[in-house]
Protein backbone atom coordinates (compact mmCIF):
# COMPACT_ATOMS: atom_id res chain seq x y z
CA UNK A 1 0.00 0.00 0.00
CA UNK A 2 2.88 2.34 0.27
CA UNK A 3 2.20 3.83 -3.34
CA UNK A 4 -0.65 5.41 -2.13
CA UNK A 5 2.01 7.98 -0.60
CA UNK A 6 3.86 8.61 -3.81
CA UNK A 7 3.96 11.71 -5.48
CA UNK A 8 3.24 11.32 -9.24
CA UNK A 9 4.82 14.26 -10.15
CA UNK A 10 8.16 12.67 -8.35
CA UNK A 11 7.51 9.33 -10.28
CA UNK A 12 7.78 11.50 -13.52
CA UNK A 13 11.03 12.75 -11.96
CA UNK A 14 12.12 9.60 -11.41
CA UNK A 15 11.33 8.33 -15.29
CA UNK A 16 13.27 11.23 -16.48
CA UNK A 17 16.30 10.70 -14.55
CA UNK A 18 16.23 7.08 -15.79
CA UNK A 19 15.71 8.78 -19.48
CA UNK A 20 18.21 11.55 -19.08
CA UNK A 21 21.09 8.55 -18.64
CA UNK A 22 20.12 6.11 -21.15
CA UNK A 23 19.25 9.22 -23.71
CA UNK A 24 23.47 10.20 -23.24
CA UNK A 25 23.44 7.41 -26.04
CA UNK A 26 22.69 10.23 -28.48
CA UNK A 27 25.87 12.09 -27.90
CA UNK A 28 28.02 9.29 -28.72
CA UNK A 29 29.44 11.79 -31.81
CA UNK A 30 31.76 12.94 -29.00
CA UNK A 31 33.72 10.18 -28.61
CA UNK A 32 34.19 8.93 -32.08
CA UNK A 33 37.39 11.11 -33.24
CA UNK A 34 38.84 11.27 -29.88
CA UNK A 35 38.87 7.19 -30.06
CA UNK A 36 40.17 7.17 -33.53
CA UNK A 37 43.05 9.07 -32.65
CA UNK A 38 44.38 7.81 -29.34
CA UNK A 39 43.38 4.11 -30.01
CA UNK A 40 44.11 4.35 -33.86
CA UNK A 41 40.84 1.85 -34.53
CA UNK A 42 39.06 2.62 -37.51
CA UNK A 43 36.33 5.41 -37.82
CA UNK A 44 33.94 2.42 -39.00
CA UNK A 45 34.44 -0.12 -36.10
CA UNK A 46 34.05 2.90 -33.77
CA UNK A 47 30.42 3.48 -35.54
CA UNK A 48 29.66 -0.23 -35.00
CA UNK A 49 29.32 0.13 -31.59
CA UNK A 50 26.87 3.10 -31.54
CA UNK A 51 24.99 1.10 -34.20
CA UNK A 52 24.66 -2.04 -32.11
CA UNK A 53 23.75 -0.02 -29.26
CA UNK A 54 20.77 1.56 -31.51
CA UNK A 55 20.02 -1.86 -33.16
CA UNK A 56 20.15 -3.49 -29.28
CA UNK A 57 18.15 -0.54 -27.98
CA UNK A 58 14.70 -1.56 -29.68
CA UNK A 59 15.63 -5.30 -29.52
CA UNK A 60 16.09 -5.32 -26.29
CA UNK A 61 13.03 -3.25 -25.29
CA UNK A 62 11.01 -5.94 -26.98
CA UNK A 63 13.06 -8.69 -26.04
CA UNK A 64 12.81 -8.10 -22.19
CA UNK A 65 9.40 -6.12 -22.68
CA UNK A 66 7.10 -8.88 -20.84
CA UNK A 67 9.79 -9.37 -18.09
CA UNK A 68 9.57 -5.41 -17.31
CA UNK A 69 6.08 -6.00 -17.10
CA UNK A 70 6.15 -9.42 -14.55
CA UNK A 71 9.52 -7.35 -12.47
CA UNK A 72 7.94 -4.00 -12.62
CA UNK A 73 9.42 -0.94 -13.11
CA UNK A 74 11.76 -0.43 -9.92
CA UNK A 75 13.85 -4.03 -10.54
CA UNK A 76 13.58 -3.55 -14.31
CA UNK A 77 15.12 0.43 -13.97
CA UNK A 78 17.56 -1.30 -11.45
CA UNK A 79 18.42 -3.76 -13.73
CA UNK A 80 19.09 -1.21 -16.49
CA UNK A 81 21.03 0.87 -14.19
CA UNK A 82 23.64 -2.10 -13.89
CA UNK A 83 23.80 -3.00 -17.09
CA UNK A 84 24.19 0.43 -18.68
CA UNK A 85 26.18 2.12 -15.81
CA UNK A 86 28.90 -1.21 -16.32
CA UNK A 87 28.66 -1.02 -20.17
CA UNK A 88 29.46 2.59 -19.65
CA UNK A 89 32.08 2.13 -17.00
CA UNK A 90 33.39 -1.18 -18.99
CA UNK A 91 33.93 1.05 -22.10
CA UNK A 92 36.46 3.03 -20.20
CA UNK A 93 38.16 -0.51 -19.14
CA UNK A 94 38.11 -1.53 -22.52
CA UNK A 95 39.73 1.60 -24.65
CA UNK A 96 42.49 1.51 -21.15
CA UNK A 97 43.29 -2.00 -22.60
CA UNK A 98 43.38 -1.02 -26.22
CA UNK A 99 40.52 -3.93 -26.69
CA UNK A 100 38.30 -3.12 -29.48
CA UNK A 101 36.10 -6.34 -29.32
CA UNK A 102 36.02 -4.98 -25.09
CA UNK A 103 34.60 -1.94 -26.42
CA UNK A 104 32.04 -3.25 -28.86
CA UNK A 105 30.82 -5.70 -26.04
CA UNK A 106 30.60 -3.16 -23.33
CA UNK A 107 29.79 0.15 -25.03
CA UNK A 108 27.43 -2.16 -27.84
CA UNK A 109 25.91 -4.88 -25.62
CA UNK A 110 25.88 -4.28 -22.08
CA UNK A 111 24.62 -0.20 -22.83
CA UNK A 112 22.03 -1.28 -25.49
CA UNK A 113 20.43 -3.93 -23.00
CA UNK A 114 20.63 -1.45 -20.34
CA UNK A 115 19.14 1.22 -23.06
CA UNK A 116 16.11 -0.75 -23.95
CA UNK A 117 15.06 -1.94 -20.68
CA UNK A 118 15.45 1.97 -19.06
CA UNK A 119 13.53 3.00 -21.71
CA UNK A 120 10.40 1.25 -21.46
CA UNK A 121 10.39 0.61 -17.48
CA UNK A 122 9.23 3.56 -16.21
CA UNK A 123 6.44 4.25 -19.16
CA UNK A 124 3.94 1.95 -18.37
CA UNK A 125 4.39 2.96 -14.52
CA UNK A 126 3.61 6.73 -15.50
CA UNK A 127 0.64 6.06 -18.31
CA UNK A 128 -0.79 4.43 -15.02
CA UNK A 129 -0.38 7.52 -13.09
CA UNK A 130 -1.54 9.73 -15.32
CA UNK A 131 -4.72 9.09 -16.32
CA UNK A 132 -5.83 12.26 -17.12
CA UNK A 133 -2.66 13.53 -18.82
CA UNK A 134 -1.18 10.28 -20.51
CA UNK A 135 0.64 12.14 -23.41
CA UNK A 136 1.99 14.48 -21.12
CA UNK A 137 3.55 12.35 -18.80
CA UNK A 138 4.84 10.20 -21.42
CA UNK A 139 5.99 13.37 -23.21
CA UNK A 140 7.98 14.21 -20.03
CA UNK A 141 9.94 11.09 -19.75
CA UNK A 142 10.97 10.97 -23.43
CA UNK A 143 11.91 14.84 -23.58
CA UNK A 144 14.58 13.31 -20.73
CA UNK A 145 15.72 10.98 -23.62
CA UNK A 146 15.94 14.05 -26.19
CA UNK A 147 17.97 16.15 -23.31
CA UNK A 148 20.40 13.30 -22.23
CA UNK A 149 22.66 13.64 -25.45
CA UNK A 150 22.62 18.23 -24.55
CA UNK A 151 23.82 17.41 -21.13
CA UNK A 152 25.79 14.55 -21.69
CA UNK A 153 27.62 16.32 -25.56
CA UNK A 154 29.27 19.26 -23.40
CA UNK A 155 30.16 17.43 -20.13
CA UNK A 156 32.03 14.54 -21.71
CA UNK A 157 33.77 16.87 -24.23
CA UNK A 158 35.71 18.69 -21.19
CA UNK A 159 35.98 15.57 -19.16
CA UNK A 160 38.39 13.96 -22.37
CA UNK A 161 40.11 16.90 -22.72
CA UNK A 162 40.80 17.36 -19.33
CA UNK A 163 41.11 13.49 -17.70
CA UNK A 164 41.18 11.81 -21.29
CA UNK A 165 38.66 9.48 -22.29
CA UNK A 166 39.04 6.27 -20.20
CA UNK A 167 38.46 8.14 -17.03
CA UNK A 168 35.61 9.63 -18.58
CA UNK A 169 33.52 6.57 -19.37
CA UNK A 170 34.41 5.84 -15.42
CA UNK A 171 32.86 8.96 -14.52
CA UNK A 172 29.67 9.32 -16.52
CA UNK A 173 29.27 5.09 -16.38
CA UNK A 174 28.52 5.89 -12.30
CA UNK A 175 27.24 8.88 -12.65
CA UNK A 176 24.46 7.13 -14.91
CA UNK A 177 24.15 3.87 -13.08
CA UNK A 178 23.62 7.05 -9.86
CA UNK A 179 20.73 9.21 -11.42
CA UNK A 180 18.98 5.45 -12.97
CA UNK A 181 19.16 4.14 -8.93
CA UNK A 182 17.79 7.30 -7.81
CA UNK A 183 14.76 6.91 -10.47
CA UNK A 184 14.21 3.12 -9.92
CA UNK A 185 14.39 3.51 -5.80
CA UNK A 186 11.00 5.79 -6.20
CA UNK A 187 8.96 4.55 -9.17
CA UNK A 188 6.37 2.32 -8.57
CA UNK A 189 2.90 1.16 -9.50
CA UNK A 190 -0.39 3.11 -8.23
CA UNK A 191 -3.10 1.28 -6.76
CA UNK A 192 -5.36 -0.36 -9.43
CA UNK A 193 -7.80 1.93 -10.99
CA UNK A 194 -6.38 5.20 -9.32
CA UNK A 195 -7.12 8.13 -9.98
CA UNK A 196 -5.63 11.73 -8.84
CA UNK A 197 -8.14 13.37 -6.41
CA UNK A 198 -9.19 16.51 -8.77
CA UNK A 199 -9.90 13.72 -11.51
CA UNK A 200 -12.27 11.95 -9.05
CA UNK A 201 -13.79 14.75 -7.77
CA UNK A 202 -14.81 15.64 -11.73
CA UNK A 203 -15.89 11.86 -12.25
CA UNK A 204 -17.91 12.02 -9.07
CA UNK A 205 -19.57 15.52 -9.86
CA UNK A 206 -20.51 14.58 -13.48
CA UNK A 207 -17.89 17.19 -15.43
CA UNK A 208 -15.68 15.18 -16.22
CA UNK A 209 -16.30 11.41 -17.98
CA UNK A 210 -13.89 8.86 -17.67
CA UNK A 211 -11.97 8.08 -20.77
CA UNK A 212 -12.29 4.12 -21.61
CA UNK A 213 -9.68 2.16 -23.22
CA UNK A 214 -10.82 0.76 -26.28
CA UNK A 215 -9.71 -2.55 -25.10
CA UNK A 216 -7.60 -4.12 -22.50
CA UNK A 217 -5.32 -7.16 -24.38
CA UNK A 218 -2.07 -8.75 -23.86
CA UNK A 219 0.67 -7.98 -25.52
CA UNK A 220 -0.44 -11.57 -27.53
CA UNK A 221 -3.70 -10.65 -28.13
CA UNK A 222 -2.06 -6.76 -29.51
CA UNK A 223 0.11 -7.93 -31.76
CA UNK A 224 -3.10 -10.04 -33.32
CA UNK A 225 -4.74 -7.27 -34.03
CA UNK A 226 -4.70 -4.98 -37.17
CA UNK A 227 -4.91 -1.67 -34.65
CA UNK A 228 -1.25 -3.23 -33.79
CA UNK A 229 0.41 -3.30 -37.54
CA UNK A 230 -1.07 -0.09 -38.33
CA UNK A 231 0.67 1.42 -35.16
CA UNK A 232 3.83 -0.31 -36.00
CA UNK A 233 4.07 0.63 -39.70
CA UNK A 234 3.13 4.02 -39.31
CA UNK A 235 6.00 4.23 -36.90
CA UNK A 236 8.13 2.53 -38.51
CA UNK A 237 7.67 5.14 -41.70
CA UNK A 238 7.89 8.09 -39.60
CA UNK A 239 11.22 6.61 -37.65
CA UNK A 240 13.00 5.92 -40.89
CA UNK A 241 11.80 9.46 -42.70
CA UNK A 242 13.23 11.50 -40.01
CA UNK A 243 16.26 9.37 -39.32
CA UNK A 244 17.27 9.66 -42.46
CA UNK A 245 17.22 13.00 -42.29
CA UNK A 246 18.53 13.93 -38.91
CA UNK A 247 21.39 11.27 -40.78
CA UNK A 248 22.23 14.20 -43.75
CA UNK A 249 20.59 17.20 -42.36
CA UNK A 250 23.77 19.00 -42.87
CA UNK A 251 25.37 17.93 -45.98
CA UNK A 252 21.30 18.33 -47.50
CA UNK A 253 21.12 22.06 -46.31
CA UNK A 254 24.91 22.76 -47.90
CA UNK A 255 24.18 20.64 -51.07
CA UNK A 256 20.00 22.02 -51.39
CA UNK A 257 20.49 25.27 -50.89
CA UNK A 258 24.05 26.34 -49.98
CA UNK A 259 24.26 26.89 -46.26
CA UNK A 260 27.80 27.34 -45.08
CA UNK A 261 29.04 24.18 -43.18
CA UNK A 262 29.07 26.60 -40.07
CA UNK A 263 25.16 27.26 -40.55
CA UNK A 264 24.69 23.82 -41.12
CA UNK A 265 26.41 22.62 -37.91
CA UNK A 266 24.08 25.43 -36.14
CA UNK A 267 20.93 23.83 -37.55
CA UNK A 268 21.58 20.61 -36.52
CA UNK A 269 21.93 21.86 -33.19
CA UNK A 270 18.56 23.72 -33.33
CA UNK A 271 17.26 20.62 -34.63
CA UNK A 272 18.40 18.77 -31.39
CA UNK A 273 16.09 21.61 -29.80
CA UNK A 274 13.14 20.62 -31.49
CA UNK A 275 13.51 17.12 -31.63
CA UNK A 276 12.74 17.12 -27.74
CA UNK A 277 10.28 20.40 -28.04
CA UNK A 278 8.27 18.07 -29.80
CA UNK A 279 8.55 14.96 -27.47
CA UNK A 280 7.11 17.02 -24.87
CA UNK A 281 4.55 19.59 -27.23
CA UNK A 282 3.07 17.12 -29.49
CA UNK A 283 2.36 14.73 -26.27
CA UNK A 284 1.17 16.90 -23.97
CA UNK A 285 -1.10 18.61 -27.34
CA UNK A 286 -2.64 14.67 -27.89
CA UNK A 287 -4.31 14.88 -24.60
CA UNK A 288 -6.65 17.41 -26.34
CA UNK A 289 -7.00 16.34 -29.89
CA UNK A 290 -6.46 12.93 -29.49
CA UNK A 291 -3.41 10.75 -30.37
CA UNK A 292 -4.48 9.53 -33.76
CA UNK A 293 -5.09 12.93 -35.08
CA UNK A 294 -1.42 13.84 -34.25
CA UNK A 295 -0.21 11.39 -36.00
CA UNK A 296 -2.11 12.64 -39.01
CA UNK A 297 -0.75 16.06 -38.64
CA UNK A 298 2.53 14.37 -38.94
CA UNK A 299 2.19 13.16 -41.90
CA UNK A 300 0.76 15.73 -43.65
CA UNK A 301 3.65 18.12 -42.31
CA UNK A 302 6.07 15.49 -43.82
CA UNK A 303 4.49 15.53 -46.78
CA UNK A 304 4.33 19.07 -47.42
CA UNK A 305 8.24 19.46 -46.37
CA UNK A 306 9.37 16.04 -48.61
CA UNK A 307 7.24 17.40 -51.39
CA UNK A 308 8.71 21.15 -51.42
CA UNK A 309 12.22 20.53 -49.76
CA UNK A 310 13.69 19.47 -53.38
CA UNK A 311 12.96 23.26 -54.82
CA UNK A 312 13.38 25.31 -52.05
CA UNK A 313 16.02 27.92 -52.81
CA UNK A 314 15.42 29.69 -48.89
CA UNK A 315 17.39 28.46 -46.50
CA UNK A 316 15.17 29.89 -43.81
CA UNK A 317 12.28 28.10 -45.11
CA UNK A 318 14.58 25.51 -45.50
CA UNK A 319 15.47 25.01 -41.96
CA UNK A 320 12.11 25.62 -40.74
CA UNK A 321 10.31 22.61 -42.75
CA UNK A 322 13.63 20.38 -41.26
CA UNK A 323 12.88 21.83 -37.74
CA UNK A 324 9.24 20.55 -38.03
CA UNK A 325 9.97 17.86 -39.37
CA UNK A 326 12.37 16.88 -36.49
CA UNK A 327 9.66 17.87 -34.10
CA UNK A 328 7.55 14.93 -35.50
CA UNK A 329 10.30 12.11 -35.21
CA UNK A 330 10.17 13.15 -30.89
CA UNK A 331 6.30 13.46 -31.09
CA UNK A 332 6.17 10.09 -32.61
CA UNK A 333 7.98 8.60 -29.79
CA UNK A 334 6.74 10.59 -27.04
CA UNK A 335 3.00 9.77 -28.56
CA UNK A 336 3.33 5.82 -28.81
CA UNK A 337 3.14 4.50 -25.00
CA UNK A 338 -0.01 6.73 -24.58
CA UNK A 339 -1.26 5.82 -27.84
CA UNK A 340 -1.17 1.86 -27.07
CA UNK A 341 -2.97 2.91 -23.64
CA UNK A 342 -5.50 3.77 -25.66
CA UNK A 343 -5.55 0.90 -28.19
CA UNK A 344 -4.90 -1.69 -26.19
CA UNK A 345 -5.47 -0.81 -22.27
CA UNK A 346 -2.45 -0.53 -19.75
CA UNK A 347 -2.47 -4.36 -18.59
CA UNK A 348 0.62 -5.02 -20.87
CA UNK A 349 1.69 -1.50 -22.00
CA UNK A 350 5.56 -2.63 -21.05
CA UNK A 351 5.57 -5.54 -23.52
CA UNK A 352 3.53 -4.01 -26.37
CA UNK A 353 5.61 -0.97 -26.26
CA UNK A 354 9.09 -3.23 -26.24
CA UNK A 355 7.21 -4.82 -29.61
CA UNK A 356 6.58 -1.35 -31.42
CA UNK A 357 10.22 -0.02 -30.11
CA UNK A 358 11.25 -3.08 -33.06
CA UNK A 359 10.37 0.13 -35.29
CA UNK A 360 13.10 2.15 -33.98
CA UNK A 361 16.02 -0.55 -34.81
CA UNK A 362 14.43 -1.12 -38.32
CA UNK A 363 14.10 2.68 -38.96
CA UNK A 364 17.80 3.47 -38.04
CA UNK A 365 18.92 0.67 -40.50
CA UNK A 366 16.05 1.32 -42.92
CA UNK A 367 16.20 5.70 -43.29
CA UNK A 368 20.58 6.65 -43.08
CA UNK A 369 20.78 2.83 -45.72
CA UNK A 370 18.11 4.11 -48.50
CA UNK A 371 19.56 7.52 -48.37
CA UNK A 372 23.11 6.69 -48.93
CA UNK A 373 22.16 4.08 -51.25
CA UNK A 374 20.18 7.06 -53.80
CA UNK A 375 22.85 9.38 -52.75
CA UNK A 376 25.72 7.49 -54.03
CA UNK A 377 24.00 6.11 -57.50
CA UNK A 378 22.10 9.37 -58.70
CA UNK A 379 24.62 11.90 -56.77
CA UNK A 380 21.39 13.84 -55.64
CA UNK A 381 19.19 14.26 -51.88
CA UNK A 382 16.09 14.90 -54.95
CA UNK A 383 15.30 11.56 -55.81
CA UNK A 384 15.26 10.59 -51.72
CA UNK A 385 12.62 13.16 -51.30
CA UNK A 386 10.56 10.97 -54.00
CA UNK A 387 10.86 7.90 -52.31
CA UNK A 388 9.86 9.02 -48.82
CA UNK A 389 6.79 10.92 -50.51
CA UNK A 390 5.54 7.68 -51.31
CA UNK A 391 6.17 6.03 -47.98
CA UNK A 392 4.82 9.03 -45.88
CA UNK A 393 1.36 8.65 -48.42
CA UNK A 394 1.51 5.50 -47.59
CA UNK A 395 1.32 6.33 -43.46
CA UNK A 396 -0.96 9.13 -43.98
CA UNK A 397 -3.65 6.90 -45.33
CA UNK A 398 -2.91 4.05 -42.92
CA UNK A 399 -2.78 6.78 -40.05
CA UNK A 400 -6.17 8.09 -41.80
CA UNK A 401 -7.87 4.55 -41.71
CA UNK A 402 -6.67 3.91 -37.95
CA UNK A 403 -8.32 6.77 -36.54
CA UNK A 404 -11.94 5.94 -38.98
CA UNK A 405 -11.46 2.03 -37.55
CA UNK A 406 -10.94 3.73 -33.66
CA UNK A 407 -14.06 6.29 -34.34
CA UNK A 408 -15.84 3.11 -35.65
CA UNK A 409 -15.41 0.58 -32.47
CA UNK A 410 -16.19 3.81 -29.81
CA UNK A 411 -19.63 4.21 -32.09
CA UNK A 412 -20.42 0.42 -31.77
CA UNK A 413 -19.79 0.35 -27.81
CA UNK A 414 -21.46 3.73 -27.43
CA UNK A 415 -24.72 2.29 -29.45
CA UNK A 416 -24.41 -0.88 -27.55
CA UNK A 417 -24.28 0.33 -24.01
CA UNK A 418 -27.15 2.64 -24.98
CA UNK A 419 -29.47 -0.11 -25.73
CA UNK A 420 -28.18 -2.15 -22.72
CA UNK A 421 -29.17 0.83 -20.47
CA UNK A 422 -32.74 1.47 -22.16
CA UNK A 423 -35.41 -0.69 -21.06
CA UNK A 424 -37.78 -2.37 -24.01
Amino acid sequence: METTTKNRWLIAASAVFIHISIGAAYAYSVYTQPLVETKGWSMASVTTAFTIMMVLGGGSAALFGKFVERSGPRKSAMLAAVLFGLGQAGSGFAISMDSLTGFLLSYGLLSGLGLGIGYIAPVSTLVKWFPDKRGLATGMAVLGFGTGALITAPVAASLIESIGISYTFYILGISYFVLMTLGASYIAPPPRNWMPAGMKAAVKAGTRKIKKDLSQATSGEAVRTKHFWMLWTMMLINTSAEIMMISVASPMAQNIVGLSAGAAATMVGIMGVFNGGGRLGWAAASDYISRPKVFIIFFIIQLAAFITLPIITSAFIFQIFIFLVVSCYGGGFSNLPAFIGDLFGTKELGAIHGYLLTTWSLGGLIGPTLVSQIYTRTGSYTPVFYVFTGLIIIALIISILLNRSIQKVKSKEEKLQYETATPE
